[in-house]
């Protein structure tokens, strides 16, 4: 069931709230990740579903910034369902200060419980949630950087890191997981340390628009000796033109001429990977992040039980052209 309404005043959008099948349902949490229109976010709220169905009274609300990370857009909409009194919410943070400030200090005086997923507030706000459900990030930064490595050609070899929001927590992790595996030890930017050195026009940061990682893509490998692209989540591969584009490069990388590494495995990267334009995808597990946080935030509303963990890290996926059909699932 799809209901329809309007945010604010002065919005022009109207935002759908996917409902699960469970109408009779006494509870409501509102799923929150950084973008409305991102598969991984969408997988999540089917985990928040796949747990409403073992349970007579939970509904799984959907909501999120349109189409990239807008901060003012996030709290905006975790404002409006604190105001509409939701029973709980499980957020993906893109910036942990603006959104504390914004919005989970009225949660924190109104008694509305939150789990962050997939992106945690940062340590000193971390009092305004309840755990946190994912991936470690700085972890997982680390197997891309250490994924980089076997394709080292240069010394010092040229990478290139693309990010989304400059502020948002998990990638900034995930790039100091880069670099450290890299350098072995540093955790800013890369001079040589190592025999690694980061082009001079990185990272570059997409606030999570499609259009923009893409063509931020194209330009880096129409350079006459590219740098290893080196992408801590989906960005242009989220593009429906990825593949359209990345044709004219096809052979160059399977030639290793050209080097793309990328965060996440949701299908549209997996064909991809399939058709030889990606060089290795490293995936997580969104359904899961949905499912445990639902049942975790489900227990406390319920019950009073408080998480055990602060955090419940979550394991992730390796993708390449020979296991791409079995190496994960998408739901």
């Amino acid at each position: 069931m799809n209901f329809w309404f309007t945010h604010l005043p002065g919005w022009c959008a109207l935002a759908v709230l996917t409902y699960s099948a469970n109408v009779s349902a006494q509870l409501k949490f509102a799923l929150i990740g950084k973008t409305k229109n991102d598969s991984f976010y969408q997988q999540s709220l089917k985990g928040c579903q796949a747990f409403s169905r073992t349970i007579p009274d939970l509904t799984c609300v959907y909501d999120g910034a349109d189409d990239y990370q807008d901060v003012r857009t996030q709290v905006l909409i975790v404002k409006e369902y604190i105001n509409k009194g939701i029973d709980g919410l499980l957020i993906s943070t893109t910036d942990s200060r603006f959104l504390v400030s914004g919005a989970l200090q009225l949660a924190k005086e109104k008694n509305i419980p939150v789990i962050t997923f997939d992106s945690d507030l940062l340590e000193q706000h971390q009092t305004y949630r309840l755990a946190y459900v994912g991936t470690n990030n700085f972890d997982f930064g680390v197997a891309l950087g250490k994924a980089a490595l076997k394709y080292k050609t240069f010394d010092p070899q040229p990478f290139c890191i693309q990010s989304g929001h400059q502020t948002t927590p998990n990638l900034n992790k995930r790039i100091e997981g880069v670099r450290y595996a890299l350098s072995g030890s540093a955790s800013t930017r890369l001079n040589g340390q190592s025999g690694w050195i980061e082009y001079d026009r990185c990272p570059l940061y997409t606030m999570g628009r499609r259009d923009d990682s893409l063509n931020q893509l194209l330009t880096i490998l129409d350079y006459k000796q590219p740098p290893i692209f080196l992408a801590v989540a989906g960005f242009a591969q989220f593009n429906p033109e990825y593949s359209i584009k990345l044709l004219d490069y096809k052979q160059r990388i399977k030639a290793g001429d050209i080097t793309i590494i990328s965060a996440d495995t949701e299908q549209i990267q997996l064909q991809a990977l399939s058709n030889g334009l990606s060089s290795i995808n490293i995936g997580q597990n969104p359904h899961e992040m949905g499912r445990l946080s639902a049942e975790l935030l489900y227990r406390y509303v319920k019950s009073g039980e408080k998480p055990k963990k602060s955090t419940y890290y979550l394991d992730f996926h390796y993708c390449n052209q020979e296991n791409v059909a079995t190496c994960t699932v998408n739901y």
